[in-house]
């Protein structure tokens, strides 16, 4: 009987350590094998998709059309006047030469012009005013912000807005702005 438990006890010692070595295999292997039909699923259902998708119609005409909204969105600058304006400032006689422009969206070029063009006077008469009422400070601001807010209120006014409901003025740019002595 010794014999017997002394026999049963090495066989039963194996028997795990070959049970474990079968065991370690058997994961890779389903691993390896649901990684692989997971491969084979994505693959399958990229083709379907590619194969059942549509094709887009008309590229052409949309990327024509694109262009042209591109086109009518870009910004470009109006001539609004360049002038000379008188200011007294205590006893002295100070002018400046001025030169202002518009920043207007393209497709509202046409419009801007016709408006430029039927209240030129009008506008020249409101910018002077602008320039007779500054005070000194106000006409040698670096950035001229007090000058350059009255007249992008007074011309987007007179300006309006376009069918879509947008100021039809961007920005007022007065790149020149010199003040001299007229004494």
């Amino acid at each position: 009987m010794a014999e017997d438990k002394k026999k049963e006890a090495p066989a039963a010692e194996a028997a795990p350590a070959e049970g474990a070595a079968p065991k370690k295999g058997k994961p890779m292997k389903l691993v390896a094998i649901v990684g692989g039909v997971m491969v084979l699923e994505a693959v399958a259902l990229f083709m379907v998709l590619g194969a059942t998708s549509s094709k887009p119609q008309g590229a052409n005409a949309a990327e024509l059309h694109g262009k042209d909204v591109v086109a009518d969105e870009r910004t470009i600058e109006v001539q609004l006047l360049e002038e000379e304006f008188q200011t007294m400032q205590g006893s002295q006689i100070w002018i400046w030469d001025t030169n202002i422009v518009l920043q207007v969206k393209k497709k509202n070029e046409t419009h801007v012009n016709q408006v430029l063009e039927e209240r030129a006077a009008e506008i020249s008469e409101a910018i002077a005013q602008m320039f007779r009422r500054a005070s000194p400070n106000q006409l040698r601001e670096p950035g001229m912000e007090t000058l350059n807010r009255q007249v992008t209120a007074f011309m987007a006014k007179l300006l309006g807005k376009d069918s879509e409901g947008k100021e039809r003025l961007e920005k007022v740019l007065i790149p020149k702005c010199r003040g001299f002595f007229a004494n």
